[in-house]
């Protein structure tokens, strides 16, 4: 089934930097699948920190590929057309999808790589589905690096017990919370006074405001010490960490900077016991089915902070920006205008 007409709307930037203002809308022709792709109808696009960060220029020269740039790589739609190769898919169906580097989530069609795209079950809307790909699977790689190696509820006495989860009200964190939950771990979780009650909603254990003392000194109330801890937020020095670690620990940061990997590289080359992991998400496709499914199970669940229809979609992305949304932020295609 070929797409119904030549052109869709579309938003772009043609140079880095910019921000909100520098999204356009643009009516550009439909993109058709290559080999390995399908050509999917949008139905929701949920943004994530990374697009703004490689609009900003972040990632320069390698990313975006080519300008002009229609951004956002997490995508949700149904299927209108197969590439080459491709039978794992066919016309109607419903799914979610990753575009990375490629993105083009900000339109009303976009291609998608067939080997990271994986059905949408009828039990996760549109605009749930398509904040798994990215936020869902780095919290889900995010515990996995720190030692954690089942979520049934299980814990073996080779996994880490007690977690700490910083930022757990942002589109990482809050799923983080919920994973560790499902691992059985005892939470600890940061996030702003306002969150405070919503993330404890999640599972969470202790909830800690960021901006109190003990908050700052990331120290839990009980007096717990971890031995993982998923970092989703920004600006925590190692010394802030280490005081609060077990004997044994290893601190995930989401958002590594030039300081963050240089104590990696310096603790792998000392054997330290006390870990700090740089982590880059890697999809991977059966990750995506596995959150998809359990979201289908009502076991995970996606908090949206706010949707917007395509027509606004340069008022999400200034709200990503702000950094402040509780849960992920999502553009709707057929959101209401």
């Amino acid at each position: 089934m070929a797409a119904p007409k030549n052109t869709m709307r579309a938003l772009q930037y043609d140079k880095y930097g910019g921000g909100a203002e520098g999204l356009k809308h643009v009516e550009v022709p439909i993109p058709s699948p290559k080999k390995g792709e399908l050509l999917l109808k949008m139905e929701a696009a949920s943004i994530n920190p990374i697009d703004w960060k490689i609009q900003k220029g972040m990632l320069r020269p390698f990313l975006p590929p080519k300008f002009p740039f229609v951004p956002v790589g997490d995508l949700s739609g149904e299927v209108v057309e197969l590439g080459s190769g491709v039978t794992s898919f066919k016309p109607g169906d419903k799914v979610i999808s990753i575009s990375f580097p490629n993105a083009g989530g900000l339109a009303e069609y976009a291609v998608a790589p067939a080997a990271l795209t994986v059905a949408r079950p009828p039990e996760v809307s549109a605009a749930e589905g398509a904040c798994l790909p990215t936020a869902a699977a780095t919290a889900l790689q995010q515990l996995k690096a720190a030692g954690v190696s089942s979520f049934d509820g299980s814990v073996a006495t080779s996994v880490p017990k007690n977690v700490l989860i910083t930022a757990a009200s942002g589109g990482v964190g809050h799923y983080a919370v919920q994973l560790a939950k499902l691992a059985g771990l005892h939470v600890t979780a940061t996030c702003g006074e306002r969150n405070l009650g919503f993330v404890r909603g999640l599972g969470a254990d202790e909830v800690l405001d960021y901006k109190t003392p003990e908050g700052a000194k990331l120290q839990s109330p009980s007096g717990t010490r971890y031995d993982a801890v998923a970092h989703c937020a920004t600006g925590t020095p190692w010394s802030t960490f280490a005081p609060v670690l077990a004997d044994r620990a290893t601190v995930v940061d989401v958002t590594p900077g030039i300081a963050a990997t240089a104590a990696s590289l310096l603790q792998k080359v000392t054997f330290a016991k006390k870990r700090l992991v740089p982590l880059v998400l890697m999809p991977k496709k059966e990750e995506m089915a596995w959150l998809a499914d359990m979201a289908r199970q009502g076991k995970l669940r996606t908090v949206i902070d706010s949707r917007f229809p395509l027509s606004r979609a340069q008022e999400a992305w200034a709200k990503s920006m702000e950094g402040h949304a509780t849960g992920k932020i999502v553009v709707e295609m057929g959101g209401v205008e």
